[in-house]
């Protein structure tokens, strides 16, 4: 059987998703195999929607592992998925929780069968900083910035690009994405002075490249770089020295969206095809 989780975490304290083969650092992947493992007494990896870095949060990250029905008939979970969850509760550390199980349809892919993912970026430019309640999940950016040339700059890279400029490189993998959304709002309060979230919504995002994003239109908004800096960075076919990376704390994958349950399959064969410069061009 393959099972759906959908599950949240604060990432400040552990060393991105990715379990690292032949190392004790606690990732998120780690700390829920090892308790899947637990209960289910057969080893259990996992395959996730966002493999997010040290320090990203997530609130809709979404992960599906396979496992004997009879595995799951044991009395603990009777044959329903949904018991891990209580189960899960009862083994996990207070930053990652899983929220919801259940039994797959036929063709889901966490990973492949995903249409886009959905982040938010937060972050605070009063001189202070964010605030102590806030401080995890909120970046703190030393400068103040124009808002509008930010939102100017976002607006430029919606679209079918080649985002090498933002990507850490990664050999094999293709840098071209469908950026859906990228606006930029104010969200200050009168506690909470010049604080401004981005939401970002793409079918995938290669290694930084929502931190990057990020980070760029933070130095447009301090006007540090021209009107043609988002067209000179799409021409780029290697990660750009200009770009810097915002801070990890900022940052939360939010959602994932999937199709209807009878595209599932269709979707993780058109996924798994990989982009090139033919695309752009077509």
């Amino acid at each position: 059987m393959r099972v759906r989780l959908d599950l949240a975490y604060d990432g400040t304290d552990f060393h991105g998703w990715a379990r690292q083969s032949g190392s004790d650092l606690r990732t998120v992947q780690m700390v829920l195999e090892d308790a899947l493992t637990l209960i289910l007494r057969e080893p259990i990896e996992l395959t996730v929607a966002g493999r997010t870095d040290a320090g990203v949060h997530a609130a809709g990250q979404v992960a599906h592992f396979d496992v004997s029905e009879g595995a799951l008939a044991q009395r603990s979970i009777a044959g329903d998925p949904g018991n891990l969850v209580r189960r899960l509760a009862r083994l996990l550390p207070t930053d990652v929780r899983v929220t919801q199980a259940a039994a797959a349809p036929e063709g889901f892919d966490a990973r492949f069968s995903a249409l886009r993912r959905h982040y938010v970026y937060r972050v605070s430019t009063h001189p202070r900083g964010a605030l102590p309640t806030r401080a995890r999940d909120t970046a703190s950016w030393a400068k103040r910035v124009d808002l509008t040339a930010m939102q100017l700059f976002a607006d430029q890279l919606v679209g079918l690009n080649d985002f090498a400029a933002f990507c850490k490189y990664r050999e094999g993998a293709t840098t071209i994405r469908d950026l859906q959304v990228f606006q930029w709002r104010d969200v200050s309060t009168a506690l909470e002075p010049l604080t401004f979230e981005a939401t970002v919504v793409a079918d995938a995002f290669c290694w930084s490249m929502v931190r990057s994003l990020v980070g760029a239109c933070l130095v447009v908004g301090e006007g540090k770089r021209d009107a043609a800096f988002a067209a000179n960075l799409l021409q780029e076919k290697s990660r750009s020295s200009k770009v810097p990376v915002a801070p990890a704390c900022g940052l939360s994958l939010v959602q994932v969206d999937y199709p209807s349950d009878e595209l599932l399959a269709a979707r993780s064969l058109e996924t798994r095809a990989m982009r090139t410069q033919q695309d752009l061009s077509s």
